[in-house]
């Protein structure tokens, strides 16, 4: 605290001569219509004939300093219930194809031809909804968060109910949208939103922006928009409900343990409500967070815990708001420990059946955001697993033109497994408060997070508080970040994500970029990144120092060449290879030396491929590794590809050799906009493990599913089966 305090000082002093600098262009105006629109690609109702369109797109890549060749134009009117959109995709000249790696919904990555319209319905360049389509009339839909300073922060798991139609014509595409209101949050009596619109064309190998944004930024970050100016106030409905029920059968059998379970149904469901103009209520009960979506397997030899996103539905709105407090590995709330718990007869991790879960999110004003949580887990006494409450509180205070101040409270209580009074077991809890500055200036130039978090238990603990401090710089030609984290022995969040605790971390980032006038290449430059832990009681526990050259091609293809050195301690024994081998023993320190690289294909290419490898020491011994994917897409009906990972580590005795695989060849069908098909196997010889996973997929109506999973799992040496499972799951979405 005593070297946070000064910065946050100097940084509130900063922003205040610094956060409204930028110079806001000029906007659009939404005309209000009495009449339908008819969303058939064919722009003949009256309103599309107004000559006042968002017109003059800028170019974001290859370059940024001139007009998009191909241009784009969009226009925007709205009633009581729809806001509409009309968009027009010139092309050069006549065009017969367009490039769509999927018919699926969701579709991503920057080779896909489309255009996306960016809504800050609250004026606070950190939160905004996307919506795109693309020329075959594919949907997309997001909610993103941190201004988009990173690709990252564009969440494509949130669903939602509205309507599109794309149309192709010779030498331009057309899109018409209807985007209910009741979808969106936004102010009673707004008069004016920011707004910018993008577009990704193959043909050209370009990407264009509305209001222009510089390159060395992400395409999505909310810094830079235009105002979409409404002809009349808008009213929004006091309250809008939609449910989301659904019915499943699930049958499965774990040959390892000798049990199988018969054909079991399930019931229950979501329901969102909206309260107010801006808050939204999520309601969850009995909720099937089984699964139709499956994680792919990894090969881990990290002596940590390995992080996979969130995916549920049910905590994806407003999903910022609770999980972005803190930072990487050090994460006081992370949703995925609700409805996991310890299977005490195994000692293995279960999922633990969810009995009710409540969520209230949204705006207060523009300037107040809140999040409000409650969720309850089953008692499962076979398994000798008692019942957990989750509690979270977050509030959420804008500061300036874009940074903000948040506090967080996080509570995990035990219920009484002696059924009795008190309910909860007043020894059994972990609870944290928090507070998070994060800081990001008009221009996007500087970023930052500065935060304090502390655990509190049963039995006291000292040292149980995490402090971090991180301040980015970004320009057209220089990037900088240097940051410091202190994570106290006794910190422990139980309801968050920080594999480890007893350190201090120290790191920096500088990197260089030349924008050469070649047709070949497009930008290029060195980097280097660095950093190091150490504690009081044994001093620098571990180090790693990168010095790394990364070019970026016309084709969107990148190569980055490393060479690393890393200095480890071992707090506990550890066997490299993870394969039941010999450990090291804790105690032990090593420095070892590598040299590597990393290349991503032209994604706009039939068939690309991406790989990173890597060479040199590990522990005592030597390393090998070629990790990637093969991909291969046949029009938008499929999409192949190989994924692969391979580690050859050679050690002394009495430690193990290993070559580890993990391969995994996948198949995504997509025969029509509303039937999908995808099956993957995995072979993983670190785990012993055949995984076989096929997903048939109906959407029968919009946000409305039919799935078929089946999985099971092998051991490869026989193929006799260990476990499968077979689920059938039917949910439909209703607007009340």
């Amino acid at each position: 605290m005593r070297f946070c305090l000064p910065l946050f000082i100097l940084l509130f002093t900063f922003e205040a001569f610094s956060q409204d600098s930028y110079d806001k262009e000029s906007g659009i105006i939404a005309s209000k219509i009495d009449y339908p629109i008819s969303l058939d690609g064919v722009l003949d109702e009256p309103i599309w004939n107004d000559l006042d369109w968002a017109k003059d797109f800028s170019q974001f890549f290859p370059s940024d300093t001139s007009l998009a060749k191909a241009q784009s134009k969009v226009k925007i009117a709205f009633d009581e219930r729809f806001l509409y959109i009309a968009a027009v995709m010139y092309n050069l000249g006549p065009r017969e194809k367009y490039v769509s790696t999927s018919l699926r919904r969701d579709y991503r990555g920057e080779q896909n031809d489309g255009i996306s319209f960016v809504l800050d319905t609250f004026n606070d360049k950190t939160n905004a909804f996307q919506f795109g389509v693309n020329p075959y009339g594919v949907q997309r839909e997001s909610l993103i968060a941190n201004g988009g300073m990173q690709s990252s922060d564009l969440n494509l798991a949130w669903d939602n109910k509205w309507y599109s139609f794309a149309k192709i014509y010779e030498d331009y595409w057309v899109v018409e949208m209807a985007i209910p209101f009741s979808t969106l949050r936004y102010n009673d009596g707004a008069m004016n939103w920011n707004v910018n619109f993008y577009r990704i064309d193959s043909e050209y190998n370009e990407r264009s922006t509305w209001s222009p944004i510089p390159r060395n930024f992400n395409v999505i970050n909310l810094a830079f928009s235009r105002k979409l100016i409404f002809e009349e106030p808008l009213k929004k409905e006091s309250t809008n409900l939609s449910l989301i029920p659904y019915a499943a059968i699930t049958t499965d059998r774990n040959s390892l343990e000798g049990t199988s379970n018969p054909v079991k149904p399930a019931f229950g469901g979501d329901a969102k409500i909206g309260i107010g103009p801006a808050l939204n209520m999520d309601l969850t009960g009995n909720p099937d967070f089984s699964q139709v979506e499956v994680d792919e397997q990894v090969t881990n030899l990290d002596r940590f815990e390995i992080f996979f996103p969130e995916r549920r539905q049910f905590f994806l709105e407003n999903a910022d708001l609770f999980a972005d407090f803190g930072t990487q590995n050090i994460r006081p709330f992370f949703s995925r420990r609700i409805g996991v718990d310890r299977d005490e007869t195994t000692g293995q991790n279960v999922q633990n059946p969810i009995l009710y879960g409540i969520r209230l999110s949204g705006k207060l004003d523009e300037d107040w955001r809140v999040g409000l949580m409650n969720m309850q887990t089953a008692n499962d006494s076979e398994r000798g697993i008692v019942g957990k409450n989750f509690s979270v509180a977050a509030v959420q205070k804008k500061i300036f033109t874009r940074s903000n101040l948040g506090v967080i409270l996080i509570g995990r209580e035990t219920l009484n497994d002696n059924d009795g009074l008190p309910l909860f077991d007043p020894e059994q809890y972990n609870r944290l408060i928090g507070f998070d500055y994060n800081l990001a200036s008009a221009d996007n130039k500087w970023t930052g997070k500065f935060f304090y978090h502390k655990t509190f238990e049963f039995e006291n603990k000292e040292k149980n508080s995490a402090a971090h401090a991180q301040i980015n710089y970004n320009d057209l030609h220089w990037e900088a970040s240097f940051s410091y984290s202190n994570v106290g022995e006794g910190f422990n969040p139980e309801v968050g994500f920080t594999p480890r605790t007893d350190f201090q971390r120290a790191s920096s980032r500088v990197t260089h970029q030349f924008f050469p006038d070649s047709k070949i290449i497009n930008r290029h430059g060195p980097g280097f990144e660095t950093e190091i832990l150490w504690n009081e009681s044994l001093g620098v526990t571990d180090e790693l120092h990168t010095l790394f050259y990364t070019s970026r091609f016309q084709s969107l293809s990148t190569l980055t060449i490393t060479a690393s050195n890393r200095f480890t301690y071992l707090f506990f024994p550890f066997d490299p290879t993870r394969t039941g081998g010999e450990p090291l023993e804790a105690g032990t320190e090593y420095r070892n030396n590598t040299v590597g690289f990393r290349y991503v294909g032209n994604p706009r290419k039939v068939f690309f491929i991406s790989a990173r490898g890597e060479i040199g020491e590990y522990f005592t011994g030597n390393i090998k590794t070629l990790i990637g994917a093969m991909n291969w897409r046949l029009g938008y009906l499929a999409n192949i590809s190989m994924n692969f990972s391979y580690n050859n580590i050679r050690l002394p005795e009495p430690q193990n050799d290993a070559d580890l695989f993990l391969i995994g060849p996948r198949i995504d069908l997509t025969f029509t906009k509303s039937l999908f098909w995808t099956t993957f196997v995995q072979y993983n010889n670190q785990i012993d493990n055949i995984n076989v996973n096929t997903r048939l997929q109906w959407r029968y109506a919009p946000v409305s599913d039919l799935f078929l999973v089946y999985t099971e799992n092998y051991f490869p040496s026989t193929f006799a089966s260990k476990q499968r499972a077979f689920v059938m799951k039917l949910n439909y979405w209703f607007n009340i």
